[in-house]
């Protein structure tokens, strides 16, 4: 059974993509196949793996709005175990057009369905709202992985996210779970340790042990279309991916003996 996992934060600038993106490439450098889905209109998981958004004939929005086959939309990328499905600039007014069709939280999920099969991990990166886009996001998903910068506000943002969480729980996808919480951004200074601290104590179980450093060549790679595993693989950002990616796997795992 391949899991499937929205990244999500209705907060900008948290590192959401860049999660999204380096965590599938760790995934796919383990050898495990792996799907990121791009349903963020600005298109910036394509770019971090070298697919420019305006270049995309088929992508995601095809695949909601006119029941293309998302099979038909997935690109291979550098790396030989991760796949992408792209956005493009239609993306930008999906959300008006999905507010009419019928079943329109479901979209994704019934384009995912027909092709999760084939990989081992299907990510999903959403925009940083709490709109149409992300719910199909939330309701495709069997797990969320909330992205979480290590900064004064961080807890008011978690907060809004779980409710969010709760309510598609309630009304759309009840089997779906909290897979983790990622501290992103964590710089060395007391403010960083102290909002660690406080989110851990809230936390204990979904926080993951990785922690996401501030790192200058995990901020450079999108701007070269790789994934940080491909620009600097010793790099303090990518050992941190990968390390993520480890413990996702074993949650997950622990997920599957579960169910």
């Amino acid at each position: 059974m391949p899991r499937i996992i929205t990244i999500a934060n209705q907060k900008g600038g948290v590192g959401k993509t860049t999660t999204a993106v380096n965590l599938a490439a760790s995934l796919a450098a383990a050898e495990r196949r792996t799907l990121l889905i791009d349903v963020d209109p600005q298109g910036n998981a394509g770019s971090a793996l070298g697919i420019a958004r305006d270049e995309v004939e088929a992508s995601v929005y095809e695949a909601l709005l006119d029941g293309v086959p998302l099979a038909d939309v997935v690109r291979k990328t550098e790396l030989k175990f991760l796949d992408l499905a792209p956005a493009s600039r239609h993306l930008v007014g999906a959300e008006l057009e999905l507010a009419d069709v019928s079943g329109r939280e479901r979209r994704l999920a019934d384009a995912v369905a027909a092709i999760a099969s084939e990989y081992e991990y299907v990510l999903i990166d959403c925009p940083p709202s709490l709109g149409l886009l992300t719910l199909n996001g939330l309701v495709a998903a069997q797990g969320v992985i909330i992205p979480l910068q290590c900064e004064y506000f961080a807890l008011e943002g978690l907060a809004d996210v779980l409710r969010t969480i709760d309510l598609v729980k309630e009304q759309a996808n009840p089997g779906l779970l909290v897979d983790g919480i990622v501290l992103t951004m964590h710089a060395a200074n007391n403010l960083a340790q102290q909002v660690e601290d406080e989110i851990r104590k809230h936390f204990r179980r979904e926080v993951f042990k990785t922690v996401i450093p501030r790192n200058v060549r995990l901020s450079e790679s999108p701007s070269h279309g790789k994934p940080i595993l491909l620009y600097d693989v010793a790099s303090k950002g990518c050992q941190s991916y990968l390390e993520l990616a480890r413990e996702v796997v074993k949650r997950a795992d622990r997920l599957g003996k579960a169910a």
